[in-house]
C-alpha cells in the first residue's frame, strides 16, 4: 500500500494548482460578487488545458486517465471556489459520466467532445417539488409518440439550470410503478417547451445557477434516450463517483480554509507575538488538519479502489463514507478557520465566510448526510432499509 502519488499524478495536480491559482482567484471573486457562471471564454481555456476530460475516453477527446486523477484536479479548483470548480465537477464526475456510461455511441460522440472542448455544459435534473430524497416518487413523464418522447413536468433544485445547454433528465418513461418506470432523457435547452424558473437565492453557491425547469410538451427524439424505463438502478449506480466529487468539493473548501488559517495565525500578532504561539490556536489548527487529511484519504481510497470493482466505480460504502465525512468536516473546518481569523474571517473581503456558506450546501446536495449514513449502515448489515414502512 503506497500513499504517494505517481509522477504523472503529481504533474497533473501541479498543473491544475498552477492554473487555478494564477488564472481563477479574481474571476472567483467576481463570480461571488455578481453571481454569474464560468464565462464561455474561460470554459474554452479549461478545455485547452485538458481539465474537462481527465477521466473521459480518448476517443472523445479526453485524457483517458482514472477517477483519482480527476479528483486531484477538482480539488485544486475547489480550493479557489466551488463555482469555478463546478464545470469540472459536472464533466468528470457528474452527468457527463452518465452519458458516457449509458448513452448510445451516437449520443456520446455528439455530446462528450463538445464538453471536453469547453463548448457545452451538461446538468442533471432529478428533484421535483414532491420528490427529492424520495426520488422514485417523481412524476415528470415522457411517453413515446411517433419517434419522440413527449415530456411534461417540473424539476426543482437543478444546479446549472438556464446556463447549461444539455440536461440529463430523470423521468417516467412507462406506467410501471416506482423505480420500474424511471429512465433518463437528454434534453437540450433550446427545445420548444423548455423554460426556466427564477434564479433561486441561496445561502451560498453564488456563481452556480439554480432554477426550476418546466417541461411543457417537449418533443425529445427517441435517440436521446440515455436509459429506458427500468434503468433507475443503473442511474443510481453512477452516483458512487458523483459522491466522491461532492466530497472533493467539500475537501477543497476545507483544505483552502486550513491553508489560509495557517498563514494568518503566523502573521497575526497579539500580545507581542504571532497568535500561532498560543496553545488554543495550535489545538484548533491541529484539529482542522486532522479532519482535512482524513477526508482526503477516504476520498482517495474510494477512487483508487474503484478500478478493482466490476463496474469501475467507487462502491456505495466507500463513496458514502467519504461524502458524509467530508460534508461534515467542511462545516467544522471552515467555521474554525473563521474563528481563528476573528473579524477578518467574518468579513466578505477575505473569503472565509464564503467557504462557511458554501460548505453547508454539499451535505444537502447529492444525497444528504443522513441518507449517506443509511447507505453506510445498509452496507454494514448487508441489506437495504425500506424507509417507506
Amino acid at each position: 500500500m503506497d500513499f504517494r502519488l505517481t509522477e504523472q499524478q503529481r504533474e497533473l495536480q501541479d498543473a491544475a494548482r498552477t492554473f487555478a491559482r494564477k488564472e481563477l482567484p479574481d474571476l472567483a471573486r467576481e463570480m461571488e460578487e455578481k453571481d454569474f457562471s464560468v464565462p464561455s471564454e474561460m470554459m474554452v481555456r479549461y478545455g485547452e488545458m485538458g481539465f474537462l476530460g481527465v477521466n473521459l475516453p480518448e476517443e472523445y477527446g479526453g485524457l483517458g486517465l482514472g477517477h483519482l486523477e480527476a479528483l486531484l484536479v477538482l480539488e485544486q479548483f475547489a480550493m479557489i471556489s466551488n463555482a469555478v470548480a463546478f464545470p469540472i465537477f459536472e464533466a468528470l464526475v457528474g452527468p457527463v459520466r452518465t452519458i458516457e456510461r449509458f448513452g448510445s455511441d451516437a449520443l456520446k460522440a455528439k455530446i462528450i467532445p463538445r464538453v471536453v472542448r469547453g463548448a457545452a455544459t451538461v446538468a442533471v435534473s432529478m428533484s421535483e417539488p414532491d420528490a427529492g430524497t424520495a426520488l422514485t416518487d417523481l412524476t415528470t413523464n415522457g411517453f413515446l409518440q411517433n419517434c419522440h418522447y413527449i415530456l411534461d413536468g417540473t424539476k426543482r433544485w437543478t444546479s446549472g439550470a438556464g446556463h447549461a445547454y444539455y440536461y440529463v433528465v430523470y423521468t417516467r418513461l412507462s406506467d410501471a410503478p416506482g423505480a420500474k418506470g424511471i429512465g433518463a432523457l437528454l434534453v437540450e435547452k433550446e427545445m420548444e417547451g423548455v423554460s426556466f424558473g427564477k434564479r433561486e437565492q441561496l445561502m451560498g453557491f453564488r456563481g452556480i445557477e439554480t432554477r426550476d425547469i418546466i417541461f411543457d410538451g417537449v418533443r425529445v427524439p427517441e435517440e436521446n434516450v440515455i436509459l429506458p424505463a427500468g434503468g433507475f438502478g443503473k442511474l443510481m449506480s453512477a452516483f458512487g463517483l458523483e459522491r466522491c466529487g461532492n466530497a472533493t468539493q467539500s475537501l477543497g473548501l476545507a483544505a483552502a480554509a486550513l491553508e489560509q488559517a495557517t498563514e494568518y495565525v503566523q502573521e497575526r500578532q497579539a500580545f507581542g507575538k504571532p497568535i500561532v504561539d498560543f496553545q488554543a490556536v495550535q489545538m484548533r489548527l491541529a484539529e482542522m488538519a486532522m479532519q482535512v487529511e482524513a477526508a482526503r484519504l477516504l476520498i482517495y481510497r474510494a477512487a483508487a479502489n474503484a478500478e478493482h470493482n466490476e463496474d469501475g466505480l467507487p462502491s456505495v460504502y466507500e463513496s458514502s463514507t467519504a461524502k458524509c465525512f467530508a460534508n461534515e468536516i467542511v462545516r467544522s473546518v471552515t467555521a474554525n478557520g473563521m474563528q481563528v481569523m476573528g473579524g477578518y474571517g467574518y468579513h466578505k473581503e477575505y473569503g472565509m465566510e464564503q467557504r462557511v456558506r458554501d460548505g453547508f450546501a454539499w451535505g444537502i446536495a447529492g444525497g444528504t448526510t443522513d441518507v449517506q449514513k443509511t447507505n453506510i449502515a445498509a452496507a454494514i448489515v448487508g441489506r437495504r432499509f425500506d424507509q417507506r414502512r
